[in-house]
């Protein structure tokens, strides 16, 4: 396998993100564009929301991979308060957000596709200077609406995972066949060259620290990139990217998305077996998981999305050498992955830092369709 072309692409996306730092460092605080929430006077809220704002002020905020604030406003026609998003406030946070694109990502998903979608914030504004990564991004403050915001350690409800599920497949069917050029794959990213490292990293000081089976996701940790360009086989739709219950809000009985910063092109089965998987127990899922699909089947088709076949296993992928992860194989709930410090961007009254996933839970089983042989070396490869 020719690796060469993907570590090029890699050292280059990295040395971009590096670049826009240390520009940043050296020419930001002469850069129009605020630098932090301190910053945001009246004056930049009004040239951002394009709307004139006479006053500013604090009402809390805090930090994880972006920094969050919610903020009261007055002014002529703007709401009483917004929540705001900006650069990460160390270096170190910052480039993690450099090398997963989330601000370009998240910023440009606003202005470009949130208008065709409902069961999100409202986006007031934005502003990107691209020469340092400065960015600032104005949406609705959900936090003074009767809205419910679940975590990462509670399982949700079957009638929750239902709306989620609905939500989802009008996500997925607003945009079928129709993604725009400028989103990629999972597998498609540079930084993909890294997950499988990061994955063995994590398995190993599981296997140190807990009772839970890592072995069971060997295959995949070892075979990680040939894995992800196999479930990202076409069709392909809009995906949220990161469906998970602490990335989720109830208003009104219906279920919303939040964090827009993981916006990726791929199949919609990978969303949706993900979301199932971190939303429910792993018995939970077994008992409604025919009828959440047949749900989900049924709003895709009649919101203009692919009449997907019936009776197939977890979500249909477009071959039967297919990988199925199921019986729960969760990292919301055994930290397996590095989402255990996230936080939920201020939007919920706590944050999900003081929320770290349950370690010990047992790991699910990660079953192979169809013979490994039937792929071939060239397929597999190396692992990462």
């Amino acid at each position: 396998m020719n690796r060469v072309p993907p570590i090029v692409g890699l050292a280059s996306h990295l040395g971009r993100g590096v670049q826009r730092i240390a520009t940043d460092a050296v020419v930001g605080r002469v850069r129009s564009l605020p630098r932090t929430v301190g910053d945001l006077d009246a004056k930049a809220l009004s040239q951002i929301m394009g709307r004139k704002v006479t006053s500013v002020s604090m009402i809390g905020g805090d930090a994880g991979t972006s920094s969050r604030a919610r903020l009261a406003l007055t002014g002529d026609g703007v709401p009483d308060s917004v929540f705001v998003k900006m650069p990460a406030e160390t270096v170190a946070t910052r480039l993690m957000g450099e090398l997963g694109r989330l601000a370009a990502t998240e910023t440009r998903f606003y202005t470009e596709l949130s208008p065709e979608l409902k069961g999100l914030p409202t986006a007031y504004g934005s502003a990107v200077d691209p020469l340092t990564g400065r960015f600032v991004l104005v949406l609705e403050d959900l936090a003074v609406d009767d809205c419910e915001f679940p975590d990462t350690l509670h399982p949700l409800s079957k009638d929750q995972a239902a709306s989620i599920v609905e939500l989802l497949a009008r996500l997925h069917a607003a945009f079928w066949a129709r993604v725009p050029g400028w989103l990629y794959t999972a597998s498609a990213d540079s930084t993909s060259l890294l997950v499988g490292l990061l994955l063995k990293t994590s398995a190993r000081r599981l296997a140190e620290r807990t009772d839970i089976p890592v072995d069971n996701g060997r295959f995949i940790d070892e075979n990680y990139r040939a894995v992800a360009r196999l479930i990202d086989t076409p069709p392909h739709t809009v995906m949220h990217g990161d469906a998970h219950p602490g990335n989720v809000y109830f208003r009104n009985g219906e279920a919303g998305l939040l964090d827009w910063q993981a916006v990726r092109r791929g199949h919609p089965s990978r969303e949706l077996a993900y979301t199932l998987i971190t939303s429910m127990t792993t018995a939970d899922r077994q008992v409604c998981e025919r009828e959440l699909l047949d749900e989900y089947r049924r709003v895709l088709a009649g919101a203009g999305g692919s009449r997907t076949r019936p009776r197939r296993a977890v979500a249909p992928l477009p071959t039967r050498r297919a990988l199925r992860v199921c019986r729960g194989a969760d990292h919301r709930r055994h930290g397996r992955y590095a989402g255990g410090g996230h936080c939920d961007g201020g939007h919920s009254p706590r944050c999900r830092r003081t929320r770290r996933p349950r370690h010990g839970l047992v790991a699910g089983e990660v079953t192979v369709i169809d013979h490994l042989g039937s792929f071939g070396a060239k397929d597999w490869g190396r692992g990462t």
